[in-house]
């Protein structure tokens, strides 16, 4: 396998890995939204409860339940949240490896070019050289 090669798959892998990050990142923000939206239900749920018009009175349980399922809901999404957090650290760390793994792979190819440059100039005979 050439530098060139080694140098062009590994800055498709840098792609993918920026790729599979951002993906993590969306599905956690995702879940911590959703984890605040079910907060925001049981909070007014609560808050209605203790209303003068509401139906709470008639249907404590059907309040009650509505509530915890909510805060239950929460807590799942949180969860889920932790464990995307998780897999951005890890893309992350991937990302960074495969990042500078792709830099020392360019910079040997520069300097096996440079190299290869300069064994041509010293090759060639004295009135090639200009």
């Amino acid at each position: 396998m050439t530098t060139a090669t080694r140098k062009q798959r590994l800055r498709k892998l840098v792609v993918l890995q920026e790729k599979l990050k951002a993906l993590h990142e969306t599905r956690h923000a995702g879940y911590v939204a959703a984890a605040m939206k079910e907060r925001a239900e049981a909070e007014e749920l609560a808050n209605r409860f203790d209303a003068a018009d509401s139906f709470a009175s008639q249907f404590p349980e059907l309040y009650n339940s509505r509530i915890a399922s909510a805060l239950g809901k929460e807590q799942a999404n949180l969860r889920l949240a932790e464990i995307e957090a998780r897999r951005v650290a890890v893309a992350t760390a991937r990302t960074n490896m495969v990042e500078r793994a792709w830099r020392d792979a360019s910079r040997t190819d520069e300097r096996v070019k440079a190299e290869r440059e300069l064994l041509e100039l010293l090759t060639r005979k004295p009135d090639e050289r200009g």
